[in-house]
Order: C-alpha cells, then structure tokens, then sequence
C-alpha cells in the first residue's frame, strides 16, 4: 500500500524536475542523431541502449514528443525543431494509419502537443503551421473513429490491433484524438454519407470500457475486486456479445497488468478534464453529463483506489499483481518496490502513467469541493513522482539512453533484457516511461510555478 508523504508538494519537487530536464535534452538530442528519420522507432533499451523491436511503430510520437515537452519545460528551441521536424517529417503515415488504436498515443503527442504550443504563443504559425497540424488531428481522428466494433446492444469500442474482437484498456488514452476532433469539428462521413459523431464514440468507447474492462467488486465473477482492470475484453465478431477477460501482455486475465491499470486511471482523468470544458447541450444527446461523469468518475476512482491499495510503499508497481512471483517477496507492500529482486519485475512505466492519473483526478476533486478523497489522490500522485524522479530510477548515468529505468515492455514473451547474473530484467529504460516521466514533471512544474494549467485538449481556440 502506498505511504503517502504529505509533505511533498509540486514546489519541492522543481528541483528535481529542473535535474531531469537538463538529463533529458542531451540524451533527446543523441538519440534524434541515432534514429533518423528513415530508421524504426526506438521503443526499449538493452544494456542502456536503445532498439527498435518491430511490433508496431507505436512510439515514434513518444521520440518526438518527449523533445516537445523538454522544450515547453525549458525552452530549448533545438528541441522544439526536433519534436517539429519530426512530426512533419515521419508522422504523416501515422495520421492515416488504418490498423492500429494508437492515434491518441502517436498523434496527440506530436501534432496535438505543437498545435498547443502554438495556440499558447510558445510556438510560431507561419505559413499556417495551425491549420495544417489541425488538419492532421481532424484526420486522425476520423480514422480512429472508423476503427469501431458494434456490439449486441448497439454500442461500440474501438477495436485493438488484435481485431475487432479485442477491446484494450490501453485505448481509453487514444480517446484523446477524438475529443480533439470534435473540439475542431471534424466531420466524418461513413457508408452513404452516415455521419460518424466524434463525441458519441469517444463516450460509447469510455462507457463500454469502463462497464467490461474494470471491475467493481459487485460479484461479476468470482475474481470481481474493486479496481482490478482486465487489459482487454473478448467479443464475439458475430453477434456482438461479450464473451471473457484476456490480455496480452498481463499474467492472466484474472489478475491486473499494471500498465494497464494505469491507462485507465490517466485516461479516465483525462476526460473528466475534458467533459468539463464541455457545454452541457454538448453531452444532453449522449445521456446528459451527470449520468457520464458518473461512470468516468466510478471508474477513475476505483482503479486509482486499487492503485493505492496493491502497490508497494513507494507508488512503485510490480507488473502485474498476480504475478506468481511475488508470493516469494515477503510482505512486498508494506515496504518499497525492489528492482533488484530475483523474483518478478516492477515496471516503472506504469507508475510513470498513474502518478499523472492520480494528480489529475485528486486536482479535479479538490476543485470540486472533495477535498479528503482529492488530497489523498493529489498526495499519491505526489509521492509516485518524487520516487521516479531519484535513485534508482532516474538514469543520471549519461551514457544510457534512457530516462526511467525499471521499465517492462511484454514480460510473458520475454522481451525485456536481463543482465548477465541477474534472474529478472532491470535496469532499462522504455519510449512510453520516458515521455509519461517527462509529461508528469511538466504538469506538476506548471502547477509549480502557477503557469497555464497543462492538458491535451487546452487552449481551446485561437486567442
């Protein structure tokens, strides 16, 4: 269980934030010089180094993105032309990427983070670099709104790279390129020009998720606890009907793959924040807005309880809470994460993910008048960051790669590299848990510093 520190608050740990950009933009600027922009994505690092692993070029828009954010923290404009350059150099086939659920990853990261650098002033529009980075979230979005599977009660999801029976977890986080698309307009025409409505696919996708992907100890099964999240959901292609738990990258479909956890604690959070800049005419033909914060915020709190509740002391987690492993770390809860353990690892990217889940969702409670349960969240989230931003698992060394050591990719197929001697990969470093790290610090340093509060979906128009 989480000891939340109290006295840790967003000014204490800009000291730290200000170490972590200084080691981020040399390793950011090397590893632009490494992978340019005819080679593969880097995606994992192996003995400090990072490898492109030929899944999916799903962290193309975490390289670039992660130069975008060190330029808003710094204002290091070498960056901003990396993050720039790149986007318009290698993101295109992104935007028009038919098979994957990654858009709200790739796109939001790189076309979404510039278009708000522009629209806060931090970033020129010439020659209608606006319009153009616009166009691309339109277009993204309409793409992933196409990727929809309907089920037997005539909602839907978007349907993973598995296919259309696969509901990921992960997705509820590329939602974010849909409530863009709507912010922006975007207008979809599907079959004999059938218009597609951003916004009732973005709620119907959340709502469906958040009905069959987490859990709320009402008896669902016999492994129904509060919190647990199961990475994806199985539906039968024929007649839309649900069928079982699954995941691909947990332990088993009755235990909670971390990274996926934290997934839906950020991505729930994320579009409580964006309902609420929402007009309530915008939600009335989608069931009203009280009735859909209600299962956001259901949701968002029981993931981020069962955070709280089955993760060791310092907001570090094990990959996943069932791992077998574990029964062999004795009282593993009560004490800090251990990396070096001979037995399971921890994955740091998940904290990386939740702590900003956590900040977010405790934020938006205390502005609401719930102050017990926000503080609690807020603190959490807090003490997660201060954790990652220290030994062991900031990188200070600068001959690796990578930000936030501890990291796991796919645990079951064994991608992540073990060092010789060691029984348990550690050590290294992912594209995902570097951007979340540097994504978390930015929110907490402008929060810091009483700078314009940092969200995907702000501002909302051109000043």
């Amino acid at each position: 269980m989480i000891a939340i520190d109290d006295k840790v608050a967003p000014k204490t740990l800009l000291p730290r934030c200000e170490r972590l950009w200084e080691l981020a933009a040399p390793k950011i600027k090397r590893l632009n010089e490494r992978f340019s922009h005819a080679a593969p994505s880097p995606v994992i690092t192996r003995a400090g180094r990072y490898e492109p692993q030929g899944w999916t070029e799903w962290t193309r828009g975490f390289q670039y993105g992660s130069a975008l954010l060190v330029f808003d923290a710094t204002g290091d404009k070498s960056l901003l032309e990396i993050g720039r350059r790149g986007t318009r150099e290698d993101m295109h086939s992104h935007v028009t990427h038919f098979g994957v659920h990654d858009h709200g990853f790739n796109n939001v990261s790189t076309f979404g983070a510039i278009r708000r650098l522009i629209l806060e002033g931090r970033a020129a529009d010439d020659a209608d670099q606006l319009d153009y980075y616009e166009l691309a979230l339109k277009s993204s979005a309409a793409i992933q709104a196409a990727r929809w599977m309907r089920i037997a009660d005539g909602r839907g999801y978007i349907y993973s790279f598995n296919g259309p029976h696969s509901l990921f977890s992960d997705t509820i986080r590329s939602l974010r390129v849909l409530a863009l698309g709507h912010l922006l307009g975007a207008h979809v025409q599907g079959e004999n020009d059938a218009r597609i409505d951003m916004l009732e696919r973005l709620i119907n996708h959340a709502r469906v998720t958040a009905e069959f992907n987490v859990y709320y100890g009402e008896n669902r099964d016999v492994y129904d606890v509060r919190g647990r999240v199961a990475h994806e959901s199985i539906f039968n292609t024929n007649d839309g009907r649900y069928r079982c738990p699954s995941t691909q990258q947990g332990y088993s479909p009755f235990t909670t793959w971390t990274r996926g956890l934290a997934w839906i604690m950020l991505g729930y959070a994320e579009q409580l924040e964006f309902l609420d800049s929402l007009a309530d005419s915008d939600l009335e033909p989608h069931g009203g807005r009280e009735q859909i914060v209600e299962f956001m915020q259901k949701a968002a709190e029981a993931a981020c309880d069962f955070y709280l509740e089955h993760t060791p002391a310092d907001g570090i987690p094990y990959w996943d809470t069932g791992a077998p492993g574990l029964a062999k770390l004795a009282d593993y809860l009560s004490k800090p994460a251990d990396p070096f353990n001979d037995f399971e690892p921890v994955d740091s990217s998940a904290a990386a993910i939740a702590c900003q889940g956590l900040l977010r969702l405790g934020r938006r409670m205390q502005d609401r008048g719930e102050k017990k349960a926000g503080d609690r969240y807020w603190q959490a989230g807090l003490t997660t960051l201060n954790a990652l931003l220290k030994s062991p698992y900031l990188a200070e060394d600068p001959k690796h790669e990578g930000l936030l050591l501890h990291t796991i990719y796919h645990r079951p197929r064994g991608w992540d590299y073990t060092p010789p001697e060691a029984k348990i990969p550690h050590g290294e470093a992912c594209m995902w848990g570097d951007y979340h790290l540097l994504e978390a610090a930015l929110y907490v340093q402008r929060v810091a510093l009483k700078q314009t509060y940092f969200a995907f979906h702000l501002p909302l128009a051109n000043p």
